[in-house]
């Protein structure tokens, strides 16, 4: 499957649906104006007003479908479900250009406005609609016929595992599984799926089964006397993109957001990887490039004065780079104004604690007002860090930490912060012990994560910057 290819379908026939219903509602309105327009039809090709439409507004479209994440998995959506988001997503769009470009419109009298509501909601939602219907049920055909899929594996090696993937290929209508193999929980001389299934090893492989056959479905049937392993393979899959599905039967030792995948399949529940909305995910990205550039440009004094007092301050660089570890365990470089002296790091990694030598007087007074965090600003425009989210940390650390708390894991579900509730309720962490003691704020963080809640934790980090309270 060519996830690029199908999305670009999607995105074209969206331009053409917009462009066709602008083009006509253009029309409409001005037939309404002018009884007599058709006589003079060719005239509004010479009208800038007509051209500036029929470029931006298509355009407007496609940025706002892409904001609520309609192009995000392509290849999962459901007809009926699709339906009821463009009505939504079509009300609000049209709500805006209503009030944008149409409102100071010539009128009639005030029922034309109602009129130019509806015929517009009406033209758009029924091209835009008909186009992803007839797309979406082509590519739901292919999936039924197997001729496209997802590849899957199963963790689980039993009866419950067997049992589900006859379910499987049983059914009538394909729900796009292509099994790779399974994974055990226990060795064991003889497997029930092994008949049908290559073993692929132990559960604790999933990772590496994930990366090398580019699996985008798991499926968890262990026995009932296998579930206390559970909370591993979700943390070995914590920092991946699958789809987790479970069997039924295990829904009651789940704590989180779940639902059933359909009505006509096999009996599975689906585990919502989506921590965010998709609107709320863009919404978040949109904001932190609109604070960051803000940031950069009001606090351009203090990038000047406190480069100035680094330099002064203590022999070396001005900026000190990093290897830090941003979401699904990807490596960025960090920066930092330094707020130690040079080579404080020689003898190896250490974490910095309240009365360090390392630290510089200068860096100390840095470190309180928070002005050694202002440079990495610029890394959250590139999009390896976000305004708000767990702390990263370096791997060196990360393992220790694991060893300990697997659920780290869950941090790298995310991007890591400039700041955190972690960082606003704890501060800065001086060894492992108090890195797994913020950890707990950084989970409830992930598990309460929402637009509201970035908002609250970046006015306290505020207020924590300007009453000097930063530890």
């Amino acid at each position: 499957m060519n996830r690029n290819i199908q999305v670009a379908k999607y995105v074209l026939l969206d331009w053409i649906a917009a462009t066709f219903a602008w083009f006509l509602f253009y029309i409409f309105r001005k037939q309404s104006e002018d009884p007599m327009f058709y006589d003079h039809f060719k005239n509004i090709f010479d009208d800038p007003n007509f051209w500036r439409g029929i470029i931006l507004i298509p355009l407007g479209w496609i940025f706002l479908y892409a904001m609520v994440g309609t192009y995000r998995k392509i290849y999962r959506k459901a007809r009926l479900k699709e339906l009821g988001q463009t009505l939504v997503i079509t009300l609000i769009g049209i709500t805006v250009i209503f009030f944008v470009a149409i409102l100071d419109d010539v009128i009639v009298t005030y029922k034309s406005y109602y009129q130019s509501f509806i015929v517009l909601y009406s033209l758009h939602f029924t091209f835009t609609y008909a186009f992803r219907l007839t797309l979406t049920s082509i590519t739901v055909k292919k999936i039924h016929r197997k001729e496209i899929g997802f590849n899957t594996v199963i963790v689980g090696s039993n009866g419950n595992a067997l049992k589900i993937y006859k379910d499987i290929e049983k059914q009538e209508r394909s729900a796009g599984n292509f099994f790779i193999g399974f994974l055990s929980v226990y060795d064991k001389d003889d497997y029930k799926i092994g008949q049908y299934l290559p073993h692929l090893g132990p559960y604790q492989n999933i990772k590496k089964v994930v990366d090398e056959y580019d699996i985008e479905e798991v499926i968890i049937a262990i026995e009932r006397t296998e579930t206390d392993t559970i909370d591993k393979i979700f943390a070995a899959l914590e920092d991946t993109v699958v789809v987790i599905k479970i069997i039924p039967i295990m829904q009651d030792i789940l704590f989180g957001n779940v639902k059933q995948s359909g009505i006509w399949h096999a009996p599975l529940i689906e585990i919502s990887p989506d921590l965010m909305p998709a609107w709320q995910q863009s919404l978040k990205r949109l904001m932190d490039i609109v604070i960051s550039i803000l940031a950069i440009i009001l606090l351009s004094p203090f990038y000047i004065m406190t480069a100035i007092g680094v330099k002064l301050s203590s022999k070396g660089p001005v900026l000190y780079s990093q290897q830090r570890i941003g979401i699904r365990g990807k490596p960025f470089k960090m920066l930092k104004f330094r707020s130690m002296y040079a080579d404080a790091e020689k003898s190896g990694p250490q974490l910095s604690s309240e009365n360090d030598p390392r630290i510089t007087p200068f860096g100390r007074f840095m470190r309180k007002v928070r002005l050694d965090e202002i440079p990495q600003f610029f890394t959250v425009l590139k999009g390896d860090m976000s305004l708000v989210g767990p702390r990263p940390e370096r791997q060196f650390y990360i393992d220790q930490i694991v060893k300990r708390a697997p659920h780290y894991r869950l941090l790298l579900k995310v991007k890591p912060g400039i700041t955190s509730w972690g960082q606003v309720k704890y501060g800065y962490a001086s060894d492992v012990d108090e890195m797994i003691e913020r950890l707990q704020y950084d989970i409830l963080y992930i598990e309460n994560m929402n637009l509201a809640m970035d908002i609250k934790i970046l006015i306290y980090t505020v207020l924590i910057v300007l009453q000097g309270r930063g530890k």
